[in-house]
């Protein structure tokens, strides 16, 4: 009985490995080596299921006689593919149940299945990624390993990118972001995130096929794969950056470390964000001082009077830029970044783009959901795409909120015109709502990855960490620790110049990828239709 769910349990593990390497409980750092195993155990499995239909396995890997019948052919694909992506995702965001439990009020119960639903429902983008790739693998008898390897890298890239894409779009904890170190981080300001995790598994189908091809071809197997995923290493200290310096900047990033069940409660929270925060504003002298995504808890018009005034007076020779919610009952509210500085005549304002499924408005059919926890302001207005960045001292900042870092085409689109492309990149963010979790760890991969794509350094002040300065090679140079409160002082050079990755993404948008992807299963299916006739 045992070895007949090995298959299973194999590839549950193999997702929870996934989850880990992405941030290794801990020290927070990625593993990308982990990633690219895990992975090979399901692509191991996936072989298992094709029995001797491929002329080219091995009895070593192919145990179909072996397995039930669910656990065979692509149904067995589509479990193995579904239970893999489960266990990842569910280990990769469990700390939703934080938010939905400890901050909103929803029972235990209920949390769990609302995380293990929402993992389980974009599971089964990877689970149709391995049934298709097992109905070409398998009419595929005169293929080379390697070639299948690049049909598994796009079914599974074409999964990826329907998960960050669809339904809003949930991409985090995607298989590139383990790569912000290794080898493959070289990749980045080519093919961004996405191309980066074709790569990755790419090589993860290849592992298990230097054991299992032929001795004779294993010697040029195993080469290939060694030069695809070490060349972006050297590559990475040979090739000149795309982009170059625009001056330096001295910065306070802010870090109030307000408790999220008291951060909106008045007499509390409230006056302590409003105390802390503009007392720590008001004491900067950097030239540019970063508050967190609504360290300012109220509406302008709600704050205690004199408050906005005193802010404005106080940067009228350097500059801020401060997280607070605007608008009113009639035109509706928005989550935002307001911008002060000399000789502004009107305060600039960026609006949130890419909100956050409810907790930042309510998808249809799920008001009763939202009705059933107690999360503060959960519908907002959504900001437009492009955005104008916020110029200071030859610097051109574009600002962007939460997890919308996650989006990286969604940045690239304010690259379009490089003589007006941001310098640098500003996250502020509010993850008090998942706890001390590996959230904030993840979500520092995240803000790397950005860097790497764009050769941009981007500051981030959060409410509880990461509150860091990341530079245009992915190296965070300052930090305070996490779940603490305090000021970081420090450097940031802006850069100026496009990567390929900006280039491209600014104008395509992603679909380079979708269409390289497809390309390749039209190519698969083309070629096996060759060899059935």
């Amino acid at each position: 009985m045992r070895a007949r769910l090995m298959p299973t349990l194999s590839v549950l593990l193999a997702g929870l490995a996934q989850a880990v390497s992405t941030a290794a409980p801990g020290s927070g750092q990625p593993l990308w080596w982990l990633q690219i195993l895990s992975l090979s155990v399901l692509g191991w499995q996936l072989n298992g299921c094709a029995g001797n239909l491929a002329s080219w396995s091995s009895s070593t890997w192919s145990d179909a006689e072996r397995r039930p019948p669910w656990q065979t052919g692509w149904r067995g694909a589509a479990w193995l593919g579904w239970v893999f992506a489960t266990a990842w995702l569910s280990g990769t965001f469990w700390w939703l149940f934080i938010s939905m439990h400890t901050y909103g009020g929803l029972p235990a119960a209920l949390a769990v299945l609302a995380v293990g639903a929402l993992a389980g429902a974009l599971s089964l983008y990877y689970a149709a990624a391995c049934a298709v790739f097992f109905k070409l693998f398998v009419r595929l008898p005169g293929a080379g390993w390697s070639f299948s390897a690049l049909v598994f890298a796009a079914s599974w890239t074409l999964a990826e990118l329907a998960r960050g894409r669809w339904l809003t779009g949930f991409p985090w904890g995607a298989g590139g972001y383990a790569h912000t170190l290794g080898p493959l981080a070289g990749h980045a300001p080519w093919v961004g995130v996405y191309g980066i995790g074709a790569v990755a598994a790419w090589a993860a189908f290849m592992l298990p096929g230097i054991v299992s091809v032929v001795p004779g071809r294993m010697r040029r197997v195993a080469a290939l794969a060694a030069v695809v995923v070490v060349l972006p290493l050297g590559a990475r200290w040979a090739i000149p950056s795309f982009t170059h310096s625009t001056g330096s900047l001295d910065v306070a990033l802010l870090q109030g470390n307000i408790p999220q069940d008291e951060k909106f409660q008045p007499g509390t929270g409230v006056e302590d964000s409003l105390r802390w925060y503009g007392g720590a504003l008001k004491d900067s002298r950097a030239s540019l001082t970063v508050a967190p995504e609504t360290a300012l808890p109220l509406l302008p018009q709600q704050l205690p009077s004199g408050y906005m005034e005193a802010l404005q007076a106080r940067f009228s020779r350097s500059a801020a830029l401060i997280g607070v919610p605007l608008g009113n009952p009639r035109e509706g509210y928005t989550n935002s970044v307001m911008g002060m500085k000399p000789g502004l005549a009107v305060v600039y304002r960026y609006d949130k783009h890419h909100l956050v499924p409810f907790g930042e408005f309510i998808p249809p059919l799920f008001e009763w959901f939202l009705g059933m926890m107690n999360i503060p302001m959960g519908e907002f207005l959504r900001g437009g795409l492009t955005q104008p960045s916020f110029d200071w001292k030859g610097q051109r900042l574009a600002p962007n909120i939460c997890y919308e870092d996650l989006f990286g085409e969604e940045l690239g689109v304010r690259f379009a015109d490089a003589d007006r492309a941001p310098t640098i990149l500003v996250n502020v963010s509010n993850i008090a709502w998942f706890g001390d979790s590996v959230a904030i760890d993840q979500h520092l991969q995240i803000s790397r990855m950005r860097t790497l794509e764009f050769e941009r350094p981007m500051l981030r002040a959060t409410n509880t960490g990461p509150t860091v300065i990341i530079d245009h090679r992915g190296q965070v140079t300052a930090s305070l620790p996490r779940l603490t409160r305090g000021v970081l002082q420090g450097v940031v050079e802006g850069r100026s110049g496009n990567t390929p990755f900006a280039n491209w993404v600014s104008v395509l948008g992603l679909w380079p990828v979708w269409a390289l992807a497809l390309g390749v299963l039209a190519a698969a299916a083309w070629r096996a239709r060759r060899w059935r006739d």
